[in-house]
């Protein structure tokens, strides 16, 4: 996104604290910040005007794998790796993908759907659609 030698990038070696790039297909904001990458509330709390019903975070498994409000979809690329991923990783868990998945012949692993990318990609938008179900408020009043 914000490559060497681009406008972007040539902005904020300048000292720009807010870069916005636009093209007809999307609107990149770059913004400086001295936050510190550790606390996953603080990096949500940036995202809440966007009124968004799922945020994926890539990577960050230290600040995620204790949550028990942040569903995961745990990705490896060997059972070796899995294994240790999921040590210490509490539920919910949603599915295991990646190219563990893709070299698995098993559906689930630990009880955990294992969905190859892209081919099974359905079953995982599933999973994640079900998830957000539950988790709507019904809306009824409980006296």
């Amino acid at each position: 996104m914000d490559k060497e030698g681009t406008n972007t990038w040539r902005y904020a070696k300048a000292g720009s604290k807010v870069i916005v790039a636009i093209s007809p297909e999307e609107i990149d904001i770059i913004k400086k910040t001295q936050m510190a990458l550790n606390d996953l509330d603080q990096i949500i709390e940036l995202l809440e005007d966007e009124k968004l019903d799922v945020v994926f975070i890539e990577g960050f498994h230290s600040l995620i794998a204790k949550r028990k409000d942040v569903p995961k979809i745990i990705t490896a690329k060997d059972e070796n790796g899995l294994k240790r991923t999921l040590e210490g990783t509490i539920d919910p868990i949603i599915a295991v993908t990646g190219v563990v998945a893709k070299n698995s012949t098993n559906p689930a692993y630990c009880n955990i759907p294992i969905i190859k990318v892209p081919e099974e990609g359905q079953k995982l938008v599933d999973l994640v659609e079900n998830l957000l179900a539950q988790s709507k408020p019904s809306g009824k009043t409980v006296n």
